[in-house]
């Protein structure tokens, strides 16, 4: 099947690799421009550009679709079957969406029409989704409301952060779309009105620990923001990211030290408590409980408090 694969992020990257040990024809890879990124700020190419480049397939980078008449012309003239299209970053205009026989299929980290939008996998835990999964979606022009092709799910374990669901959800995609595109055409589900819920994207204001909160929800908050933008707190003024954490029994204003050992930290919050057992302060290196107190003494009865 002759594909234009759109797609950007380690994510899309999966799903790319997956079409390309099937076989298929990809005749054209679409992402986003080149960024700055490291220390150094070095312009760097995206997973998925540096795949295909790997892989001799051609890439186009263009800064909006909707302008850049070339890119729109050079799709047209590919005559693809279809374009696959995963976290890609541009809107498509409507006429891009019609080009391929069989249209622009889309591959979305949730279960539609639940979490449309730019962070599902974050907004699933943070709610304390009990399950997930992936859809292979026909676009159309509004967000992520196009017809479902195929659907997959998962459960949401209580250890689950951010960076092992999406690891989870990339490998069934990329399945799933290898099962998918050999059936085509399909018929389509019109997503259902009831149950439709938005994703927003993450704001990195919203990786402030706020100790009010019942330990459970701070669990949800700390998985869901690792590894982007990771859960903070301060000491003593001092920031420190919260990597991983679990609920444990215990009671105090919140915020408060209740103990410590080398299991962890145990932290009162609004509801319960929480053992903080990975932490990193501004400039440091991540670390296990353990070896962070070796460097860093924190006694009980001492005080989180947010950084606002």
């Amino acid at each position: 099947m002759k594909l234009i694969f759109a797609g950007t992020p380690e994510f899309a990257a999966v799903a790319l690799a997956t079409l390309i040990e099937a076989g298929h024809d990809l005749a054209l890879v679409l992402t986003q421009p080149d960024r700055p990124a490291g220390r150094g700020m070095q312009l760097k190419a995206s997973p998925v550009k540096q795949l295909a480049l790997r892989h001799g397939i051609e890439v186009c980078q263009p800064l909006s679709l909707h302008k850049d008449a070339a890119a729109r012309q050079k799709i047209a003239d590919i005559g693809a079957d279809a374009m696959i299209v995963a976290a890609y970053g541009l809107i498509l205009p409507q006429a891009v969406l019609d080009m391929p026989r069989f249209g622009c299929l889309n591959i979305h980290a949730s279960l539609l029409p639940r979490w449309r939008g730019a962070a599902p996998i974050q907004r699933a835990i943070l709610a304390g989704d009990a399950q997930t999964g992936v859809c292979i979606m026909q676009m159309e022009a509004g967000l992520d409301t196009g017809p479902v092709l195929a659907r997959v799910s998962t459960p949401i374990a209580p250890d689950d952060t951010a960076a092992s669901l999406h690891d989870r959800l990339a490998q069934l995609g990329a399945r799933l779309l290898a099962d998918t595109l050999p059936r085509l055409p399909l018929p389509a589900e019109p997503q259902p009105q009831a149950g439709v819920s938005y994703a927003a994207k993450i704001d990195k204001a919203e990786a402030q620990i706020d100790w009010r909160c019942s330990a459970v929800e701070l669990d949800r908050r700390i998985r869901a923001f690792n590894p982007f933008p990771v859960a903070q707190t301060s000491l003593h003024g001092t920031p420190i990211k919260i990597w991983a954490a679990y609920p444990v029994a215990g009671q105090g204003a919140p915020g408060t030290v209740l103990a410590v050992d080398k299991a962890g930290i145990h932290v009162a919050c609004g509801a319960g408590a929480l053992c903080l057992t990975e932490l990193q302060k501004a400039g440091g290196k991540r670390l296990p409980a353990a070896q962070f107190l070796a460097g860093h003494s924190i006694k009980v009865n001492e005080r989180f408090g947010s950084l606002a």
